[in-house]
């Protein structure tokens, strides 16, 4: 009984050295591995500012929890911030409500990064059709982000 080596190069049928099925079998589980460490470090770290913003939150104003009106001033809208430019000064400033909102942001933009990641890896692996589709999903992804930024 012969074993063949999974690291054993096949040449194609144009005399192109592809490789071996246990080589791109590899490249597709990194390339997997890499997007899920990418969807649970965005998700984790989103995680991560919201509990901390409502940990702030609570600290900054305690009486948030004796207090429904208090509460209700929390959750209106017109006490939150509403640009990016409000969340990142909030933020630097260790506002709760801002951390929370960097959290939601996070959160948002986790899914995106990865349609990101995805071109990259076609792209590298030379697989132009799936490339193409990708690129036109982030391009759509991207200009509905600047369509509701524009429908403010």
């Amino acid at each position: 009984m012969s074993e063949v080596s999974p690291e054993v190069q096949v040449e194609g049928e144009a005399g192109a050295v592809q490789a071996a099925p246990a080589e791109v079998a590899d490249t597709a589980l990194g390339a997997e591995l890499l997007i899920s460490g990418l969807l649970r470090s965005g998700v984790l770290l989103s995680l991560a500012f919201v509990v901390s913003g409502m940990v702030l939150s609570f600290v900054h104003h305690p009486d948030y929890l004796s207090s429904a009106e208090s509460l209700q001033r929390l959750t209106s809208p017109e006490h939150s911030v509403h640009t990016l430019s409000e969340v990142l000064a909030g933020a630097a400033a260790a506002s709760g409500q801002a951390f929370v909102m960097v959290g939601l942001l996070l959160l948002i933009a986790t899914p995106v990064m990865r349609v990101a990641l995805s071109l990259v890896l076609f792209q590298r692996q030379g697989d132009r059709t799936f490339t193409r589709i990708t690129g036109v999903v982030l391009t759509l992804l991207l200009v509905a982000f600047l369509l509701g930024r524009a429908g403010e």
